[in-house]
């Protein structure tokens, strides 16, 4: 009994790894259509109902799309193969069959203005290797990107050129003129969209045009005028000339009392300090004398008479700063009358000086 259940169990593994590891060879009274350039296979094989109902229909769909892809698959290898980076691939062939498309197929992308200018000058594009040898860091970098070779943004020294300003921040202005560089290629690349696409902006910009699902309305596009009918009815234009008429004749300029007796004054105390400063100067011969040696009487100076009224402790007739400094002669206070903007200056009103 055990040698029977040994030998069974070994039977029945065989055949589930028979059922796992089928045979590559594949019968088929007719012989499958392929389109290899597709990836297609066409079985044109009858289906026998009684197949199909005697066994589970997952299975039997299962098996038959095993053998049907197995048969592909051996079509396939039988192509010419080559080896890139150690893989071997299939040159598969054209297509056969014609597969519907769901939109038409894309137009070629019209050249740019490089592209034209250099087929026109017969400049042929050269490809560069994407590496480089860096002398800085002695070793092989990327042209471009990360980590690329000569990156002078990771330079911590920055020579200043004799033509530069000394005080300029030579980082800033290269990082300006990066982004001023970023800028005018996006810039040129619209344009090349906007010219191949033909782009014209209508009249109306877009006004009529039906809005996206979140587009949110234009701000400040302002107010179209509106004219009335040249021919219509006149009398709803006379109401409107009338209208005017009388809005015009009710408006009165409307008169700022405090504006205009501030403007008064001004120009009253401007004329009367013009007046005193003429009088003033057209005095001549003016007695005493600003330079001073030691202490005098009533004034701290010496020579002339010290400066009396407002300035001095004694007679009128000078003024004596402290320290004997020699100033210029102004004369009495009684003679001196400084102009406005002195008296603004200072501080002091003009009634001070009276």
């Amino acid at each position: 009994m055990a040698a029977c259940s040994v030998e069974e169990l070994l039977a029945k593994a065989e055949r589930e790894e028979a059922e796992k590891l089928k045979s590559i060879t594949v019968h088929k009274e007719l012989d499958v259509e392929f389109d290899i350039g597709n990836l297609l296979a066409c079985d044109k094989n009858r289906i026998e109902s009684r197949d199909f109902r005697g066994q589970k229909k997952e299975d039997f769909l299962r098996s038959l799309a095993r053998d049907n892809t197995q048969l592909l698959v051996n079509e396939i290898w039988k192509q010419p193969t080559e080896r890139v980076e150690e893989a071997i691939v299939v040159k598969l062939p054209d297509s056969v069959t014609p597969l519907p498309r769901e939109k038409p197929p894309p137009k070629p992308r019209p050249p740019t203005k490089w592209e034209e200018f250099a087929k026109l000058k017969g400049i042929q594009k050269k490809k560069k290797t994407n590496l480089v040898w860096d002398e800085t860091a002695k070793e092989w970098r990327r042209r471009w990107g990360y980590k690329r070779a000569k990156d002078d943004t990771k330079e911590w020294l920055i020579e200043v050129p004799e033509t530069a300003d000394p005080n300029e921040d030579q980082f800033a202005k290269r990082v300006k003129a990066k982004k001023e560089r970023v800028a005018k290629n996006e810039f040129n690349r619209l344009k090349n969209i906007a010219r191949a696409q033909k782009i014209k902006i209508p009249a109306s910009v877009g006004r009529f045009q039906d809005r996206l699902p979140k587009e949110k309305p234009p701000k400040n596009t302002g107010k179209k005028r509106k004219f009335e009918p040249l021919i219509g009815n006149f009398s709803n234009e006379k109401q409107k000339q009338l209208d005017m008429l009388n809005l015009m004749d009710s408006k009165k300029p409307k008169l700022d009392i405090t504006k205009a007796v501030n403007k008064q004054m001004r120009e009253e105390d401007r004329e009367e300090a013009a007046a005193k400063y003429k009088k003033g100067a057209g005095k001549k011969g003016r007695k005493g004398n600003m330079s001073g040696k030691g202490k005098g009487k009533g004034g701290k100076g010496k020579g002339g008479k010290s400066g009396g009224g407002k300035f001095g402790g004694g007679k009128p007739g000078g003024v004596n700063l402290e320290g004997g400094r020699k100033e210029a002669n102004l004369g009495s206070t009684e003679d001196f009358k400084p102009p406005a903007y002195t008296c603004v200056c200072l501080g002091i009103k003009t009634s001070d000086w009276t």
